[in-house]
């Protein structure tokens, strides 16, 4: 017997479907789709579906494959690439302010500025390296996880070398001198083991996660860190679930640090002296490298002529940046020779870069900018993946070594790859940097915890535009 449905009963249900549909909640989804999605993992979706809602990655897969909520608002972007926020997993916050450098600009305000630059450039994190203040850096830390401040995320170090000693000596007097006018921590001087254990303790009750330290003598103008002192640190490091980095300025010192523990190299020092006995032992230690080889070489460029560059600048930093260029010219005497002498660091270089890839050493982007007046923050790390890609890298492999390798160096867990649950953190490019890493220029919009960076408003702000 066919059943029927009264007419009164039908409205009834009618009305209570779009009393349903009404109260239903409308999603906030953002559906990016048609874009060439670079995972940061080394794997490639063609014409893929990126699903955000909040500050988080809902969905990632081809387009077509994605389920999206009703409501969602999709945004074509065709033809254009995205790939995750880039980390800088080297460099020293604070002290640049572009029209001079030193302890006087360590501020709040200049360090969020800082922050605003890396995200311009499409970087979602940088890592501070032994060099702040850390009540302050703990203080935006704090402020950044209640979305209070803006720009790429900090992540910093606690610094340890032996007393009065540490960073360069033009550095280490701006760094002494931000800590006596705060009277906050930035450099902790050990001079013995029972000092580091002390020392680490008090890194520990602090919660900072990473420890920096120099092991260098600065050709002879320092006292280079003794080996049971930094034995010290590595051991009562691990027991506290701390990671030390390393600045070290000679390859006879990497062995020892690798037994000691050490979690990475934040100069690679690659050359000669980087043979494949220690390349597989940096390797099979699970230990990273910086190849950190921008900072030298880009003083023997007119940067100041680069219209990426001059996009963030004011006319006079610009001009200043070129009239110290052509300070440093050599005499056209010595031009053919200088050449040629880079040409062979270039050939050495690329040799010994191409080994410690094809070793499968854990290589990541780290650029020391802010430790030298000049070495601007974003723009250099842009740089220095070109470095990677002349030197005997893949694109894929550079970006990668940007992304999700300084992402799971430095404990950002949510960050580094486009994949479901991660947080928002992509940058949109109008070009393909697998054809030609320099695309990766080619910014068109930022997406920091799911919202999009201002970039025109701080250009205008830095440049003075209109």
């Amino acid at each position: 017997m066919q059943r029927t449905t009264s007419p009164i009963f039908a409205l009834g249900l009618f009305i209570a479907a779009a009393g349903c549909a009404t109260d239903a909640p409308v999603s906030t989804a953002v559906l990016f789709e048609g874009a060439r999605l670079i995972l940061g993992d080394g794997s490639l979706i063609e014409q893929g579906a990126l699903l955000v809602e909040g500050d988080r990655i809902v969905a990632v897969g081809p387009r077509g494959e994605v389920v999206t909520p009703l409501g969602a608002t999709p945004i074509d972007v065709t033809g254009k690439t995205i790939i995750p926020a880039l980390i800088d997993a080297h460099a020293h916050l604070g002290y640049e302010g572009y029209t001079s450098w030193g302890a006087e600009n360590y501020t709040r305000s200049n360090l969020i500025e800082h922050l605003e630059r890396y995200a311009y450039y499409g970087f979602g994190a940088v890592f501070s390296a032994g060099s702040d203040p850390e009540g302050l850096a703990l203080e935006v830390q704090r402020t950044q996880r209640e979305s209070d401040a803006e720009g790429a995320r900090l992540v910093f170090a606690a610094g340890m070398a032996p007393p009065g000693q540490g960073p360069n000596n033009q550095f280490l007097s701006q760094a002494i001198a931000i800590a006596d006018e705060t009277g906050m921590t930035v450099l902790r001087g050990v001079a013995s083991s029972e000092d580091a254990r002390d020392a680490v303790r008090e890194v520990a009750a602090k919660g900072i996660p990473f420890i920096k330290i120099w092991v260098d003598d600065r050709g002879g103008s320092q006292v280079k860190l003794r080996r049971d002192v930094y034995r010290a640190i590595l051991d009562e490091a691990q027991v506290r679930g701390i990671e030390v980095f390393v600045h070290q300025q000679n390859a006879q010192d990497m062995p020892d640090l690798l037994d000691a523990g050490v979690a990475g190299f934040l100069h690679g020092r690659i050359g000669a002296a980087m043979g494949e006995s220690l390349i597989a032992q940096i390797r099979d230690a699970g230990a990273f490298l910086v190849p950190n080889l921008g900072l030298g070489e880009l003083r023997r460029e007119r940067v100041a002529d680069d219209p990426f560059l001059r996009e963030t600048t004011q006319p006079d930093v610009s001009a200043r940046l070129g009239e110290a260029y052509d300070a440093r010219q050599p005499s056209s005497a010595n031009a053919g020779e200088l050449a040629a002498s880079a040409a062979e660091r270039e050939r050495a270089l690329s040799k010994a870069f191409s080994r410690l890839v094809a070793a499968g050493v854990d290589i990541v982007l780290g650029t020391d900018a802010g430790a030298l007046p000049g070495h601007f923050f974003g723009y250099t790390g842009h740089r220095e993946l070109e470095i990677f890609v002349r030197l005997g890298m893949s694109p894929m492999q550079a970006i990668v070594a940007g992304t999700s390798r300084p992402a799971e160096r430095l404990g950002l867990s949510e960050m580094g790859t486009l994949a479901a649950g991660k947080t928002a953190d992509f940058v949109i490019l109008d070009e393909n940097p697998l054809e030609d890493i320099r695309n990766t220029r080619t910014i068109s919009q930022v997406y920091l915890r799911g919202r999009v960076v201002d970039r025109e408003g701080l250009q205008m702000r830095w440049t003075g535009g209109d």
